[in-house]
């Protein structure tokens, strides 16, 4: 009975209560035209702090991955100083840049506190509970990678309605208030992670003579094209996922459910909580995780192919039958998206073992870094370069624009699906 208290006193819990907190980063949409109106600068220009946040969760995941293989606390307790360092000053330099109108210098600290000091909390809350929970939950390592990572999906669904009473309720200069005050509460609830998490008792690493031999000694255990096709595989989920939802907004638009659109947004980022814990789950019944990958894949391809051959979106709206087809293929793409992040470390544990998972896994999120980088601008990019912009329930918009983002969408899908059943060699967890 004690043990199983621990799983989750130790394990599951202090997991939520990191990844809930740092799983807010994806609320981003919900106050970012408010941050660029309050200092006086463009959307566009005030996006990149989001894509900064991204490119340094996985850079900082992938240097500091062991040191979270050392030290979990030491890690847990960087995370959330840095995570809520970061927040508390995105709230100054944008209330110095409310003072101070057009002021370069709080672009740039926005930059510097959203993506880099939060990147870095990002990448070590979200590395720091993986591998304590897989070695709580052994014979579940996916359900337990599954529900601590589908924490940081549901994070948004969670904060979303909270964030936006807050930036309604707290008046002139709320937004910069509301990240002082979301700085404190995910401090303290970091900090509680935190004192908690802890791994088994009786675990003993295993001695390695250097970092650099264990690490690339342990990828060496298989062909390395293995290894690089799950690092593509991941990388092109990341890209068509954020390609695609952050899309999603105007997408649901033209099909005539803009009034909707905030619950739309609530269901899809609880599809993609979901997708974390449903694949992980389901991939512990199977003899090869890989599989999961291919399934994630299969979908995204059918419902993404259904949508382009209907020309859904630029002709769903009145229509019933595309406008569920536009909707599964939101929801689809959120839970394959989030799905692709749960499955990685259990995927990397049944081929290189759990020596120096946290290590690999921190590298291996550097696709995620990349892919930060290159989604969502690849989404604008296409969209303000083909199609045209068109009065859609009173805003410009581009359904062709979006059609071209899911051909593209589609095609890097299926390279994906190539990598998933060529390039990654099979593994039975037996091993």
């Amino acid at each position: 009975m004690k043990n199983i208290q621990n799983k989750w006193l130790r394990g599951a819990i202090p997991a939520l209560l990191l990844h809930c907190s740092i799983g807010t980063v994806y609320c981003w949409s919900i106050f970012s035209q408010e941050i660029a109106d309050y200092i006086g600068f463009s959307k566009g220009a005030v996006e990149w702090a989001f894509s900064f946040a991204i490119f340094f969760l996985g850079m900082s995941a992938a240097f500091l991955g062991s040191l979270v293989e050392k030290n979990i606390h030491k890690s847990s307790l960087i995370a959330a100083i840095t995570f809520a360092l970061g927040m508390a000053g995105t709230g100054f330099f944008i209330w110095y840049g409310g003072t101070h109108q057009h002021s370069v210098l709080s672009l740039i600290g926005i930059y510097i506190s959203y993506g880099f000091i939060m990147g870095i909390g990002l990448g070590t809350g979200y590395l720091s509970p993986v591998k304590t929970l897989m070695l709580w939950f052994q014979d579940k390592k996916g359900l337990a990678t599954g529900l601590a990572v589908a924490g940081f999906g549901a994070a948004k669904a969670i904060a979303s309605p909270i964030m936006t009473r807050m930036l309604k309720g707290l008046g002139e200069g709320g937004v910069y208030k509301m990240f002082y005050i979301l700085a404190l509460v995910y401090f303290v609830m970091m900090m509680l992670g935190h004192f908690m998490l802890a791994k088994p008792e009786g675990w003993v690493e295993p001695q390695k003579k250097s970092k650099e031999e264990g690490i690339i000694a342990t990828l060496k255990t298989e062909p390395i094209a293995s290894y690089i096709g799950i690092w593509l595989m991941f990388y092109i989920n990341i890209t068509c996922g954020l390609a695609i939802i952050s899309q999603e907004k105007m997408i649901v638009k033209c099909v005539g459910l803009g009034a909707f659109a905030g619950i739309i947004s609530t269901i899809s980022a609880l599809f993609n909580a979901g997708g974390r814990l449903g694949f992980s789950a389901w991939a512990d019944k199977m003899k090869d995780r890989n599989t999961v990958y291919k399934l994630i894949f299969a979908l995204s391809i059918i419902s993404t192919l259904i949508v382009l051959l209907t020309k859904g979106i630029a002709n769903g709206q009145g229509n019933i039958a595309l406008i569920i087809f536009v909707l599964a293929l939101i929801f689809i793409v959120n839970a394959g998206y989030g799905g692709g992040f749960s499955n990685v470390p259990t995927l990397l544990s049944d081929h290189y073992g759990m020596g120096n998972i946290s290590a690999i896994h921190g590298i291996t999120l550097s696709a995620w870094a990349f892919a930060g980088l290159t989604g969502n601008q690849m989404a604008s990019y296409i969209v303000n370069h083909t199609g045209s912009f068109i009065e859609v329930a009173g805003v410009k918009a581009n359904p062709t624009g979006y059609q071209n983002v899911l051909i593209v969408t589609t095609i890097l899908y299926a390279v994906a699906m190539c990598l998933s059943l060529f390039l990654v060699r099979p593994m039975k967890k037996s091993k």
